[in-house]
């Protein structure tokens, strides 16, 4: 897959692996906890409206990394094909969501906002 995610006491990390460090132009992110609202499991989403991308790369029904503005909200973008993404909100932030393909989203999911509740 292509994002890994860390989480720590007071940070999440986000890094995508391989050739998506290029395509996303991003080679890691971190994030306070206190930052992330929570995290949702949304197959559906690649299938949505990304925006405007800016800068990134985007093969339709393939795979979309990078920055996109849709309404005038950034959100990272680093998934690919269709399915296992994983919709993480975040506050006071340049990116208003994050959306990932990570190896086991359901297990992500509940981690990140287990993490969340803990840090409140």
């Amino acid at each position: 897959m292509s994002t890994t995610v860390t989480i720590n006491d007071t940070t999440l990390r986000v890094e995508p692996r391989g050739i998506d460090k290029f395509w996303s132009l991003t080679r890691a992110m971190e994030f306070p906890l206190a930052h992330v609202r929570g995290a949702t499991f949304d197959p559906g989403a690649s299938r949505e409206f990304k925006g405007v991308r800016n800068p990134g790369l985007a093969v339709p029904g393939y795979r979309w990394s990078g920055t996109f503005i849709r309404e005038g909200e950034r959100s990272f973008w680093n998934v690919t094909g269709h399915g296992a993404v994983v919709v993480i909100e975040l506050a006071d932030e340049e990116f208003a969501r994050l959306y990932l393909t990570v190896d086991e989203p359901r297990v992500l999911v509940d981690a990140i906002n287990a993490a969340v509740t803990a840090s409140s």
